[in-house]
């Protein structure tokens, strides 16, 4: 697949970097699109703007999804309203942002995000620091310019983002050939692509994600300056980035969108330490990390639950060993190895992707079971099997038994063990027999052997 997404590329639209002003108007009789697919709310935002003398339109991801027979997620509202005047029509509205003003109008637990039409920054705009602001490298800091439907369809990023769609008349308008882009499974920027990628780097991000998850080949202008640009990422807010993470692996399609950021050089501005790793132990890593993302989109496609704590522990986890190796040739005892090797790593993840800490903790418990696991001596195999993460740690050993990890068979012990009764659970612990208590480190080799109340006590601890 990843060779189709990046062989797709046909020449671009005659006119595509020419400003279009007059839009491609499709009746309801060409297109697809009925009204009652649009949520109700949206639709009645959009009456209820335009009865009040303002335009307005269903714009963006939900017009595109719907064309492709895709269920839309959300449904967004393009206006000339300004976010105040939105605000003045609707009581239950309220505006957000700073960097990006926006209104989110409130029905129950739907939330339709209404957006003021946007224009092109000028010299006059640059001046006022509330409306318009840039960093030296063209990076859009603050993006409140306001301005006609003609140019806020020059300021979306993509083609097949920039329809709009009228409940009322039914018709779409169509500024940037995006049906043309659709109806051709192409993905394509709007404007001289290093320019927009400097303006906003995660466009990057979501251009690899529109890839992946429409399954689109992407235009040869519009991937060809990625690589070069990729860096810019590093100056993006890690918290940002966090969400944008989110969107690209969990979308269902985790494991092309993994290929295609590897391939285009975006992944190591988000995972510095497990590119590296890539690189060190390319075979391992890559497998590990692409059988995790195969397996959440199963789970999405299946609408199962999925976590970003497996996940980012998957990500991440081919950067730890190593580090754990480390510290324990520093004679560093193997748990408090672990633990400390686990703290760093996950502080400079953070530091590129503002991991939250309901997630953090979990990756270090999913981890931390992977030096407990090997442990089953006594009753301690069935005091694992009441931990709350057992489950998480069970699945993350037998990922990386399916990486190419040697355990000596512990993932299939675990399986037989849940699965005996009470006296043929005895009967494997006694098995067990003076196999130093089956405590060989998942994580490197152990230094020396230690008595119990040591081991105890660094049992403990890793629980702390």
């Amino acid at each position: 697949m990843l060779k189709k997404l990046f062989q797709s590329f046909r020449p671009p639209v005659r006119g595509q970097h020419h400003r279009r002003t007059t839009p491609e108007v499709i009746n309801k009789s060409q297109h697809s699109l009925q009204r009652s697919q649009f949520s109700r709310h949206a639709v009645g935002i959009v009456e209820r703007l335009q009865s009040a003398g303002y335009q307005a339109y269903l714009v963006g991801g939900c017009v595109r999804d719907l064309l492709l027979g895709i269920n839309p997620k959300d449904f967004d509202v393009a206006t000339s309203a300004t976010p105040e005047q939105v605000r003045a029509e609707f009581r239950n509205a309220r505006i957000i942002g700073r960097r990006f003003k926006l209104v989110h109008v409130h029905f129950g637990r739907e939330i339709i995000e209404v957006a003021t039409f946007r224009a092109p920054h000028s010299d006059e705009d640059q001046a006022d620091s509330h409306r318009s602001s840039h960093n030296a490298s063209g990076r859009i800091l603050r993006d409140n310019v306001y301005g006609t439907l003609e140019e806020d369809a020059q300021r979306r990023d993509f083609t097949i983002n920039a329809l709009y769609y009228d409940p009322v008349s039914e018709r779409i308008l169509d500024y940037a050939n995006g049906v043309h882009d659709i109806r051709n499974r192409l993905l394509r920027l709007i404007g001289d692509p290093t320019q927009r990628y400097q303006e906003d780097p995660v466009r990057m991000l979501r251009a690899v994600r529109f890839a992946a998850k429409l399954d689109f080949g992407i235009e040869k202008h519009t991937v060809q300056p990625i690589r070069q640009l990729a860096p810019m990422l590093r100056d993006i807010p890690p918290a940002r980035l966090f969400e944008e993470s989110l969107k690209l692996f969990l979308n269902g399609q985790g494991a092309i969108t993994f290929e295609m950021l590897v391939d285009l050089e975006l992944f190591e501005p988000l995972f510095p330490a497990s590119s590296h790793a890539l690189e060190e132990r390319p075979t391992y890593t890559h497998t590990l990390i692409s059988q995790a993302l195969s397996n959440t989109d199963l789970r999405v496609k299946q609408g199962k639950p999925v976590t970003p704590a497996f996940l980012f522990a998957a990500l991440l986890w081919p950067a730890l060993p190593g580090r754990v190796l480390h510290l324990q040739s520093q004679g560093v005892p193997p748990i408090p190895a672990m633990n400390g090797a686990a703290h760093d790593l996950i502080a400079e993840q953070c530091q590129r992707i503002a991991i939250p800490k309901r997630f953090t903790l979990p990756i270090r418990e999913i981890w931390d079971m992977q030096e407990r696991l090997p442990r089953r001596s006594g009753k301690r195999a069935d005091v694992m099997l009441d931990n709350p993460r057992f489950r998480a740690g069970y699945d993350f050993l037998l990922l990386r038994e399916s990486a190419g990890e040697q355990t000596d068979g512990l993932g299939q012990w675990w399986t037989d063990y849940q699965d005996a009764n009470d006296s043929q659970r005895r009967e494997m612990i006694r098995e067990l027999g003076s196999r130093d208590d089956g405590a060989s480190s998942s994580a490197g080799p152990r230094k020396r052997k230690r008595s119990a109340s040591k081991r105890k006590r660094e049992d403990d601890q890793a629980w702390d």
